[in-house]
């Protein structure tokens, strides 16, 4: 999840696939691309082949995206219903239009005071949202929607023609400083954990510092907390994932080294393709590929193009002049002023393009070149800042297979892109909790 400033939510309509073909095949202005073995014999087909392989693959594979946001509110309101296309980037509607398989579901909790009073109201939250994620599952859509628990339950429930919904925490915050609370976050569905977001926390430093008064505040703990260090064992006891996106390199290099099942990245990009401090750096990503761990390169923007100063310049102005401070504001404005909005970002856009589907993939690229093809998977942080052009909903995630497609992947790299490379880090997971618990 991303708290800087974002885009508006896209529109609902669909973007036609056919244009973003070409789009997507520009030379991206991130730096050079590696071509790829079998870019020479995709470069001889024609745009109606290329989609039509891309449609074939992407039907085939399982396709599980690790990030995307939910409101406070999910499936608890008529505007939050996951079963009707509103104006969030992912319902169950567009991932049945793009054909996203699946999607872990965030419970996420924004960094506070390290106060009983924080630790309480975040760990309310998170409860809140754990509640919507599986009313969805259980109540609302049982005949759309599964609740998977282990990467069996996502093979077999993709394999009954329905969606599969994982649950992943962002931020540790919600347990206050009590390890044994994952054991009921377990229960509850959650099957990885980041242990911080931005700011100071109490299991270790932020690779973004949080509020304004800490940003230029020297790193609180140097890495991974002695809380993070216990925090690690249990989750690694419980066979829940251990997310290093959002912590420090420090903190990220303490969790590997200490971690006994491989780690994930779920939601981080490319230092090298954008400099940007939430993105990981060439160390990082061999550090994750010697883990046996998995980096799942991220649709957000401003992670994946860095844009001028002015850019952002002119988009603090604007988000002033409406007084928003979150996407929550935006969603809150009236229609008038909402056009307003967003005709006032369209400027910019037009002055700045923002990042594309072909910027996106060129990290993908980077990634696999430096680790290979087993360490490297996809998420969009939708509803949380995620989207490029080219990729802006869940609707339109079939045009990710079309470029992997026209770059020269071939099907065994694209399901394990897709999916494959996360299910084995969940497998591993459950087996290093399945000898733990043996230990014990």
């Amino acid at each position: 999840m991303n708290r800087l400033p974002s885009f508006p939510t896209p529109r609902a309509a669909v973007l036609s696939v056919l244009p973003l073909l070409a789009l997507a095949s520009c030379t991206s202005d991130q730096g050079a691309e590696t071509p790829r073995t079998g870019a020479a014999a995709v470069s001889e087909l024609s745009e109606e082949e290329i989609m039509e392989r891309a449609r074939e693959i992407h039907a085939r594979v399982i396709s599980i995206d690790t990030h995307i946001d939910i409101p406070n509110n999910f499936a608890a309101a008529p505007d939050t219903d996951p079963g009707v296309r509103g104006r969030f980037q992912n319902d169950l509607p567009k991932m049945r239009e793009g054909g996203l398989d699946a999607a872990f579901f965030i419970v996420y909790v924004g960094q506070g005071d390290r106060t009983p009073e924080g630790y309480a109201n975040a760990n309310q939250v998170a409860r809140t949202k754990f509640d919507g994620i599986r009313r969805m599952a259980y109540e609302m859509y049982p005949d759309q929607i599964d609740l998977a628990y282990s990467a069996a339950d996502v093979e077999r429930i993709h394999a009954e023609g329905k969606l599969v919904a994982l649950i992943g925490v962002e931020n540790a915050y919600g347990i206050g400083t009590d390890v044994a609370q994952w054991a009921r976050y377990h229960e509850l569905g959650a099957r990885y954990v980041s242990l911080t977001h931005n700011g100071y926390s109490d299991f270790g430093d932020a690779a973004v510092r949080g509020a304004p008064r800490d940003r230029d505040a020297d790193a609180q703990w140097g890495g991974l907390s002695p809380l993070g260090e216990e925090a690690v064992d249990e989750l690694n006891r419980l066979g829940i994932m251990v997310d290093v996106s959002h912590a420090s390199k420090e903190t990220m290099m303490d969790i590997v080294a200490r971690s006994r099942a491989p780690v994930i990245a779920s939601h981080s990009s490319i230092k090298a393709v954008a400099d940007h401090p939430r993105n990981l750096d060439d160390e990082q990503l061999r550090a994750i590929a010697a883990n046996n761990g998995v980096a799942q390169t991220t649709a957000l923007g401003g992670f994946v193009k860095v844009q001028p100063q002015e850019r952002a310049d002119a988009v603090a102005e604007l988000r002033a002049a409406f007084r928003i401070e979150s996407g929550a504001d935006i969603q809150a404005l009236d229609s008038e002023d909402r056009a307003n909005f967003d005709a006032g970002m369209a400027d910019i856009e037009a002055r700045f393009p923002p990042a594309t589907l072909a910027d996106y993939i060129d990290h993908v690229d980077y990634a696999v070149n430096l680790v290979g093809i087993d360490h490297v998977g996809i998420s969009s942080d939708f509803d949380g800042g995620g989207g490029v052009v080219g990729w802006m909903d869940t609707s339109e995630t079939l045009n990710v297979t079309v470029e992997l497609v026209r770059r020269g992947y071939s099907e065994e790299e694209i399901r394990k892109l897709w999916g494959g490379n996360l299910l084995r880090v969940m497998r591993d997971a459950e087996r290093v909790a399945r000898e733990l618990q043996g230990d014990s």
